[in-house]
């Protein structure tokens, strides 16, 4: 969790919103950061969370929330943590026994239908009969990233239709929340990328935007962060409110600074 960022948003782990969709978005860099972030936030305010990473296995994510103060293997032992490793799974599917069940058996399917991923969620972050959901504060989807999924051959429009299943159970439902990474190529022959990106910006209420730097490669700022917070109660003159930082990326932590204020330039 980097404090910086949460002073930011305006946010605190003691006192986290509910029922909100947070889109993060990185083009030409890598926004995994911010993914890091929102995961170590969450374990901390004490929600039960259903991480589907797709991109990266449970050690690399692990090993980075040691830095960031968390247990990732103490979180999954204790079932505050719903981990779907994705790169496991895929290869299960493709060199795996067609008969044995998988979470991501839709990538042998010519329909691409993700109604086994939405079960999944449902089922993780559903309320047990045990009693256990009292522990936590609210249920948390986390996804890196939903660009895999069109990588794998899902249409954006299935894809879009499981974030919507997604946001009706965790956010309306649960009162939890939904965060999701999409990778925009900026590039505009690819239609289904842009389409998703485009669609899943105008269902969240916050947009966290990593870009990398006009100017190339900088040792000491490596990109800057768009923030657009979207407020339907408030006055249409304020519906979209934007803000924007540069930051450098650091062992454990990320350092956030007004463009043209780096240290390395003052």
């Amino acid at each position: 969790m980097f404090p910086e960022l949460n002073n930011l948003l305006n946010v605190s782990p003691d006192k986290p919103e509910q029922g909100k969709f947070t889109l993060l978005c990185d083009v030409k860099t890598d926004g995994g950061f911010l993914v890091h972030h929102f995961l170590s936030f969450y374990l901390k305010a004490n929600c039960k969370v259903c991480f589907v990473a797709l991109l990266q296995s449970f050690s690399h994510y692990n090993i980075v929330g040691q830095k960031l103060g968390v247990n990732l293997i103490a979180a999954r032992d204790r079932g505050q943590l719903l981990f779907l490793e994705g790169l496991k799974s895929t290869v299960e599917v493709l060199f795996g026994s067609e008969e044995q069940p998988n979470t991501l058996k839709f990538i042998r399917e010519s329909s691409s239908d993700l109604k086994s991923l939405y079960e999944f969620v449902q089922k993780s972050l559903s309320p047990s009969s045990d009693g256990s959901a009292a522990s936590w504060k609210f249920p948390v989807l986390l996804v890196d990233d939903l660009s895999v999924l069109l990588s794998l051959g899902v249409q954006a429009v299935a894809v879009l239709d499981f974030i919507q299943y997604c946001r009706a159970t965790v956010c309306c439902q649960l009162k939890g929340n939904v965060v999701a990474l999409v990778h925009d190529s900026d590039q505009t022959e690819d239609e289904e990328n842009a389409m998703l990106v485009n669609a899943l910006g105008h269902q969240s209420s916050l947009i966290l935007r990593a870009e990398g730097l006009v100017t190339g490669f900088c040792k000491d700022v490596h990109g800057q962060l768009k923030i657009l917070r979207r407020g339907l109660l408030q006055p249409k003159s304020e519906h979209t409110r934007s803000l924007i930082y540069q930051y450098k990326i650091q062992d454990k932590s990320v350092t956030f600074f007004a463009r043209g204020l780096s240290p390395a330039v003052l």
